[in-house]
Protein backbone atom coordinates (compact mmCIF):
# COMPACT_ATOMS: atom_id res chain seq x y z
CA UNK A 1 0.00 0.00 0.00
CA UNK A 2 2.76 2.46 0.96
CA UNK A 3 4.73 1.79 -2.23
CA UNK A 4 1.63 2.23 -4.37
CA UNK A 5 0.84 5.51 -2.63
CA UNK A 6 4.37 6.77 -3.29
CA UNK A 7 4.02 5.91 -6.99
CA UNK A 8 0.64 7.65 -7.12
CA UNK A 9 1.95 10.78 -5.41
CA UNK A 10 4.83 10.96 -7.92
CA UNK A 11 2.36 10.68 -10.79
CA UNK A 12 0.25 13.45 -9.27
CA UNK A 13 3.20 15.82 -9.07
CA UNK A 14 4.09 15.14 -12.71
CA UNK A 15 0.54 15.49 -14.00
CA UNK A 16 -0.61 18.41 -11.85
CA UNK A 17 -3.75 16.42 -11.03
CA UNK A 18 -6.19 19.05 -12.25
CA UNK A 19 -9.73 17.92 -11.45
CA UNK A 20 -11.49 16.81 -14.68
CA UNK A 21 -14.43 19.12 -15.33
CA UNK A 22 -16.39 16.31 -16.99
CA UNK A 23 -17.00 14.62 -13.66
CA UNK A 24 -19.04 17.60 -12.43
CA UNK A 25 -22.69 16.45 -12.44
CA UNK A 26 -24.57 18.20 -15.26
CA UNK A 27 -27.32 19.39 -12.93
CA UNK A 28 -24.87 21.30 -10.72
CA UNK A 29 -23.13 22.89 -13.69
CA UNK A 30 -26.46 23.99 -15.12
CA UNK A 31 -27.64 25.33 -11.76
CA UNK A 32 -24.55 27.50 -11.39
CA UNK A 33 -24.76 28.79 -14.95
CA UNK A 34 -28.42 29.76 -14.42
CA UNK A 35 -27.95 31.24 -10.95
CA UNK A 36 -30.06 28.50 -9.35
CA UNK A 37 -29.64 26.23 -6.31
CA UNK A 38 -30.32 22.49 -6.11
CA UNK A 39 -32.14 21.34 -2.97
CA UNK A 40 -30.97 18.13 -1.29
CA UNK A 41 -32.08 15.84 1.54
CA UNK A 42 -30.17 13.13 3.41
CA UNK A 43 -31.33 9.48 3.12
CA UNK A 44 -34.48 10.65 1.34
CA UNK A 45 -35.50 7.37 -0.43
CA UNK A 46 -34.49 5.03 2.40
CA UNK A 47 -36.91 6.16 5.10
CA UNK A 48 -38.98 9.12 6.25
CA UNK A 49 -40.60 10.53 9.34
CA UNK A 50 -43.12 7.68 9.67
CA UNK A 51 -41.95 4.99 7.24
CA UNK A 52 -38.93 2.87 6.37
CA UNK A 53 -38.10 0.64 3.42
CA UNK A 54 -37.95 -2.95 4.70
CA UNK A 55 -37.45 -4.98 1.51
CA UNK A 56 -35.21 -2.86 -0.68
CA UNK A 57 -34.66 -5.55 -3.30
CA UNK A 58 -38.33 -5.51 -4.38
CA UNK A 59 -39.23 -1.98 -3.30
CA UNK A 60 -39.22 0.57 -6.17
CA UNK A 61 -37.61 3.10 -3.80
CA UNK A 62 -39.89 5.81 -5.15
CA UNK A 63 -41.14 7.15 -1.84
CA UNK A 64 -39.78 10.38 -0.39
CA UNK A 65 -40.97 12.71 2.35
CA UNK A 66 -40.01 15.62 0.12
CA UNK A 67 -41.96 14.17 -2.82
CA UNK A 68 -44.95 13.35 -0.59
CA UNK A 69 -45.18 17.04 0.30
CA UNK A 70 -44.09 18.80 -2.89
CA UNK A 71 -44.74 16.27 -5.65
CA UNK A 72 -41.06 16.34 -6.63
CA UNK A 73 -37.89 14.56 -5.59
CA UNK A 74 -34.96 16.45 -4.11
CA UNK A 75 -32.37 17.31 -6.73
CA UNK A 76 -29.60 16.03 -4.45
CA UNK A 77 -29.73 12.96 -2.20
CA UNK A 78 -27.13 12.32 0.48
CA UNK A 79 -26.02 9.01 1.99
CA UNK A 80 -23.38 8.06 4.56
CA UNK A 81 -20.89 5.19 4.20
CA UNK A 82 -20.22 4.73 7.92
CA UNK A 83 -20.00 0.99 8.51
CA UNK A 84 -18.77 0.06 5.04
CA UNK A 85 -15.23 -0.05 6.47
CA UNK A 86 -16.21 -3.01 8.69
CA UNK A 87 -17.97 -4.81 5.82
CA UNK A 88 -21.32 -4.28 7.57
CA UNK A 89 -24.46 -4.82 5.52
CA UNK A 90 -26.02 -1.55 6.76
CA UNK A 91 -24.60 1.84 7.57
CA UNK A 92 -24.55 3.50 10.97
CA UNK A 93 -28.17 4.66 10.54
CA UNK A 94 -29.41 1.24 9.45
CA UNK A 95 -29.51 1.88 5.68
CA UNK A 96 -28.54 -1.27 3.75
CA UNK A 97 -25.67 -0.62 1.35
CA UNK A 98 -27.58 -2.56 -1.30
CA UNK A 99 -30.48 -0.13 -0.95
CA UNK A 100 -28.05 2.78 -1.05
CA UNK A 101 -26.55 1.61 -4.33
CA UNK A 102 -29.97 1.01 -5.90
CA UNK A 103 -31.32 4.36 -4.72
CA UNK A 104 -28.20 6.23 -5.84
CA UNK A 105 -28.43 4.82 -9.36
CA UNK A 106 -32.15 5.66 -9.48
CA UNK A 107 -31.41 9.24 -8.38
CA UNK A 108 -28.80 9.66 -11.11
CA UNK A 109 -31.12 8.07 -13.68
CA UNK A 110 -33.80 10.68 -12.94
CA UNK A 111 -31.23 13.43 -13.49
CA UNK A 112 -30.31 14.08 -9.88
CA UNK A 113 -27.11 14.20 -7.89
CA UNK A 114 -25.82 11.87 -5.16
CA UNK A 115 -23.39 12.83 -2.41
CA UNK A 116 -21.69 10.50 0.08
CA UNK A 117 -20.23 11.35 3.47
CA UNK A 118 -18.32 8.86 5.63
CA UNK A 119 -18.36 8.52 9.42
CA UNK A 120 -15.98 5.56 9.92
CA UNK A 121 -15.35 3.90 13.24
CA UNK A 122 -12.30 4.88 15.26
CA UNK A 123 -9.60 2.51 13.96
CA UNK A 124 -7.35 2.96 16.98
CA UNK A 125 -9.81 2.62 19.87
CA UNK A 126 -12.63 0.66 18.26
CA UNK A 127 -15.11 3.39 19.16
CA UNK A 128 -17.36 5.28 16.78
CA UNK A 129 -16.57 8.37 14.70
CA UNK A 130 -17.35 10.57 17.73
CA UNK A 131 -14.80 8.80 19.95
CA UNK A 132 -12.24 11.55 20.56
CA UNK A 133 -10.46 9.84 23.44
CA UNK A 134 -7.14 9.79 21.58
CA UNK A 135 -5.29 12.38 19.53
CA UNK A 136 -3.20 9.71 17.82
CA UNK A 137 -5.84 8.18 15.56
CA UNK A 138 -5.01 9.99 12.32
CA UNK A 139 -1.27 9.46 12.82
CA UNK A 140 -1.93 5.76 13.41
CA UNK A 141 -3.46 5.23 9.94
CA UNK A 142 -0.98 7.25 7.92
CA UNK A 143 2.03 5.51 6.33
CA UNK A 144 4.15 3.99 9.10
CA UNK A 145 1.36 4.04 11.67
CA UNK A 146 0.29 0.94 13.57
CA UNK A 147 -3.15 0.94 11.94
CA UNK A 148 -1.95 1.63 8.40
CA UNK A 149 -2.76 -1.86 7.10
CA UNK A 150 -6.20 -1.93 8.70
CA UNK A 151 -7.08 1.46 7.26
CA UNK A 152 -5.89 0.36 3.83
CA UNK A 153 -8.52 -2.38 3.98
CA UNK A 154 -11.14 0.19 5.01
CA UNK A 155 -10.29 2.30 1.97
CA UNK A 156 -10.47 -0.77 -0.22
CA UNK A 157 -14.03 -1.43 0.95
CA UNK A 158 -15.03 2.19 0.28
CA UNK A 159 -13.50 1.85 -3.19
CA UNK A 160 -15.38 -1.39 -3.84
CA UNK A 161 -18.70 0.31 -3.07
CA UNK A 162 -18.03 3.47 -5.08
CA UNK A 163 -16.80 1.38 -7.98
CA UNK A 164 -20.07 -0.57 -7.92
CA UNK A 165 -21.94 2.59 -8.95
CA UNK A 166 -20.98 1.90 -12.56
CA UNK A 167 -19.32 5.23 -13.26
CA UNK A 168 -22.28 7.38 -12.19
CA UNK A 169 -21.13 10.92 -11.31
CA UNK A 170 -21.05 11.36 -7.55
CA UNK A 171 -19.79 13.65 -4.83
CA UNK A 172 -17.62 12.22 -2.03
CA UNK A 173 -17.31 14.34 1.13
CA UNK A 174 -14.98 12.57 3.58
CA UNK A 175 -13.44 13.97 6.76
CA UNK A 176 -15.99 16.78 7.11
CA UNK A 177 -16.47 19.27 9.97
CA UNK A 178 -12.74 19.01 10.57
CA UNK A 179 -12.44 22.41 12.27
CA UNK A 180 -14.53 21.14 15.17
CA UNK A 181 -13.29 18.50 17.59
CA UNK A 182 -16.22 16.09 17.78
CA UNK A 183 -14.80 13.58 15.26
CA UNK A 184 -11.50 11.74 15.64
CA UNK A 185 -10.11 13.65 12.63
CA UNK A 186 -11.05 17.03 14.14
CA UNK A 187 -8.98 20.11 14.85
CA UNK A 188 -7.74 19.20 18.33
CA UNK A 189 -7.24 15.52 17.43
CA UNK A 190 -4.60 15.85 14.70
CA UNK A 191 -2.17 18.35 13.22
CA UNK A 192 -3.06 20.30 10.07
CA UNK A 193 -0.44 18.35 8.11
CA UNK A 194 -1.73 14.98 9.31
CA UNK A 195 -5.26 15.97 8.31
CA UNK A 196 -4.10 17.04 4.85
CA UNK A 197 -2.17 13.80 4.46
CA UNK A 198 -5.27 11.81 5.41
CA UNK A 199 -7.43 13.60 2.85
CA UNK A 200 -4.76 13.25 0.15
CA UNK A 201 -4.20 9.58 0.94
CA UNK A 202 -7.93 8.92 0.60
CA UNK A 203 -8.06 10.78 -2.72
CA UNK A 204 -4.89 9.21 -4.09
CA UNK A 205 -6.06 5.70 -3.36
CA UNK A 206 -9.53 6.05 -4.87
CA UNK A 207 -8.68 8.16 -7.91
CA UNK A 208 -5.13 7.06 -8.74
CA UNK A 209 -4.67 3.52 -7.45
CA UNK A 210 -8.28 2.42 -8.05
CA UNK A 211 -8.81 4.68 -11.05
CA UNK A 212 -12.28 5.84 -9.96
CA UNK A 213 -12.63 9.03 -11.98
CA UNK A 214 -16.34 9.76 -11.51
CA UNK A 215 -15.83 11.22 -8.01
CA UNK A 216 -16.14 14.92 -7.32
CA UNK A 217 -14.43 15.71 -4.02
CA UNK A 218 -16.02 18.08 -1.51
CA UNK A 219 -14.04 19.66 1.33
CA UNK A 220 -16.54 20.78 3.98
CA UNK A 221 -15.39 22.15 7.34
CA UNK A 222 -17.95 23.30 9.87
CA UNK A 223 -18.75 27.00 9.78
CA UNK A 224 -18.84 29.85 10.20
CA UNK A 225 -15.06 30.26 10.15
CA UNK A 226 -12.66 32.77 8.65
CA UNK A 227 -11.05 32.21 5.26
CA UNK A 228 -7.72 31.69 7.04
CA UNK A 229 -9.17 28.99 9.28
CA UNK A 230 -11.00 27.37 6.36
CA UNK A 231 -7.77 27.03 4.40
CA UNK A 232 -5.67 25.96 7.38
CA UNK A 233 -6.36 22.29 6.63
CA UNK A 234 -7.22 22.59 2.96
CA UNK A 235 -5.56 19.63 1.21
CA UNK A 236 -4.93 21.57 -1.99
CA UNK A 237 -6.89 22.39 -5.11
CA UNK A 238 -5.60 19.28 -6.86
CA UNK A 239 -7.61 17.26 -4.33
CA UNK A 240 -10.83 19.25 -4.11
CA UNK A 241 -13.61 20.00 -6.63
CA UNK A 242 -16.26 21.63 -4.42
CA UNK A 243 -15.85 23.86 -1.38
CA UNK A 244 -18.54 23.18 1.21
CA UNK A 245 -19.49 24.06 4.74
CA UNK A 246 -21.83 22.60 7.36
CA UNK A 247 -23.89 25.07 9.43
CA UNK A 248 -26.97 24.21 11.51
CA UNK A 249 -29.37 26.42 13.40
CA UNK A 250 -29.24 25.94 17.17
CA UNK A 251 -31.15 28.50 19.27
CA UNK A 252 -29.09 29.96 22.07
CA UNK A 253 -30.30 30.13 25.64
CA UNK A 254 -33.10 32.65 25.91
CA UNK A 255 -33.25 33.30 22.15
CA UNK A 256 -36.60 33.57 20.42
CA UNK A 257 -37.14 31.75 17.14
CA UNK A 258 -36.90 35.06 15.32
CA UNK A 259 -33.60 35.93 17.00
CA UNK A 260 -32.16 32.47 16.36
CA UNK A 261 -33.21 32.60 12.72
CA UNK A 262 -31.70 36.03 12.21
CA UNK A 263 -28.41 34.97 13.78
CA UNK A 264 -28.26 31.73 11.78
CA UNK A 265 -29.11 33.46 8.49
CA UNK A 266 -26.41 36.02 9.15
CA UNK A 267 -23.85 33.30 9.81
CA UNK A 268 -24.79 31.50 6.60
CA UNK A 269 -24.66 34.65 4.47
CA UNK A 270 -21.27 35.60 5.89
CA UNK A 271 -19.83 32.10 5.44
CA UNK A 272 -21.14 31.72 1.89
CA UNK A 273 -19.66 35.10 0.96
CA UNK A 274 -16.34 33.86 2.34
CA UNK A 275 -16.68 30.66 0.34
CA UNK A 276 -17.62 32.56 -2.80
CA UNK A 277 -14.34 34.45 -2.65
CA UNK A 278 -12.33 31.29 -1.95
CA UNK A 279 -14.15 29.41 -4.73
CA UNK A 280 -13.28 32.17 -7.18
CA UNK A 281 -9.63 32.05 -6.10
CA UNK A 282 -9.48 28.27 -6.51
CA UNK A 283 -11.82 27.98 -9.55
CA UNK A 284 -14.25 25.69 -7.67
CA UNK A 285 -17.96 25.22 -7.19
CA UNK A 286 -19.20 25.74 -3.64
CA UNK A 287 -22.19 24.58 -1.59
CA UNK A 288 -23.95 24.51 1.77
CA UNK A 289 -23.16 20.83 2.27
CA UNK A 290 -25.22 20.31 5.45
CA UNK A 291 -27.75 22.49 7.20
CA UNK A 292 -31.11 22.47 8.92
CA UNK A 293 -33.15 23.18 12.02
CA UNK A 294 -34.10 20.02 13.91
CA UNK A 295 -37.85 19.59 14.18
CA UNK A 296 -38.50 22.75 12.14
CA UNK A 297 -40.17 24.65 15.00
CA UNK A 298 -40.14 27.89 13.00
CA UNK A 299 -43.22 27.71 10.71
CA UNK A 300 -41.62 30.09 8.19
CA UNK A 301 -38.07 28.74 8.34
CA UNK A 302 -37.79 27.87 4.65
CA UNK A 303 -38.89 31.19 3.20
CA UNK A 304 -37.92 33.62 5.95
CA UNK A 305 -34.65 32.13 7.20
CA UNK A 306 -33.02 29.65 4.82
CA UNK A 307 -34.00 31.22 1.50
CA UNK A 308 -32.82 34.76 2.32
CA UNK A 309 -29.57 33.25 3.60
CA UNK A 310 -28.78 31.40 0.35
CA UNK A 311 -30.55 33.47 -2.32
CA UNK A 312 -28.02 34.94 -4.74
CA UNK A 313 -25.12 33.30 -2.88
CA UNK A 314 -23.80 31.35 -5.88
CA UNK A 315 -23.92 27.94 -4.20
CA UNK A 316 -24.67 24.93 -6.42
CA UNK A 317 -26.65 23.03 -3.78
CA UNK A 318 -27.96 23.06 -0.22
CA UNK A 319 -28.64 19.83 1.69
CA UNK A 320 -30.77 19.46 4.81
CA UNK A 321 -30.24 16.50 7.11
CA UNK A 322 -32.36 13.37 7.51
CA UNK A 323 -35.87 12.57 8.71
CA UNK A 324 -35.32 9.72 11.16
CA UNK A 325 -38.13 7.15 11.19
CA UNK A 326 -37.25 5.97 14.70
CA UNK A 327 -36.75 9.37 16.38
CA UNK A 328 -39.97 11.41 16.03
CA UNK A 329 -38.39 14.80 16.69
CA UNK A 330 -35.30 14.25 14.54
CA UNK A 331 -36.31 15.61 11.15
CA UNK A 332 -35.02 18.40 8.94
CA UNK A 333 -37.42 18.32 5.99
CA UNK A 334 -41.23 18.35 5.84
CA UNK A 335 -43.29 15.19 5.74
CA UNK A 336 -46.86 14.36 4.81
CA UNK A 337 -49.09 15.66 7.59
CA UNK A 338 -46.52 18.09 9.03
CA UNK A 339 -48.38 21.27 9.93
CA UNK A 340 -45.81 23.61 8.42
CA UNK A 341 -45.22 21.71 5.18
CA UNK A 342 -46.85 24.53 3.19
CA UNK A 343 -43.84 26.74 3.86
CA UNK A 344 -41.47 24.24 2.27
CA UNK A 345 -43.63 24.26 -0.86
CA UNK A 346 -43.39 28.03 -0.96
CA UNK A 347 -39.60 27.64 -0.82
CA UNK A 348 -39.60 24.87 -3.45
CA UNK A 349 -41.63 27.00 -5.85
CA UNK A 350 -39.03 29.77 -5.88
CA UNK A 351 -37.66 30.29 -9.41
CA UNK A 352 -34.09 29.69 -8.35
CA UNK A 353 -34.66 26.50 -6.31
CA UNK A 354 -34.33 23.19 -8.17
CA UNK A 355 -36.14 19.95 -7.35
CA UNK A 356 -36.75 17.09 -9.78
Amino acid sequence: MRILMAICCTALVLSGCTAPKERVPDLLSRAVSEGKICYGHQDDPAYGHAWCVTDWETDPLDRSDVKDVSGRYPAVVGFDLGGIELADSCNLDGVPFGLMRKAALAQVARGGVVTFSWHPRNPLTGGDAWDVSSDRVVASILPGGEKETEFALWLQRVGDFLESLDGAPLIFRPWHENLGSWFWWGEKLCTPEDYKDLYRLTNDYLTQERGIQNIQWCYSPNGPVSAEDYESRYPGSDYVDILGTDIYEYPGEGETLAEAGERFAGQVRWMLATLQALAADHDKLFCLSETGFEGLPDPLWWTDVLYPAIHGSGICYVLTWRNAHDKPGHFYAPWEGFENAFNFNQFAEKEDIILL
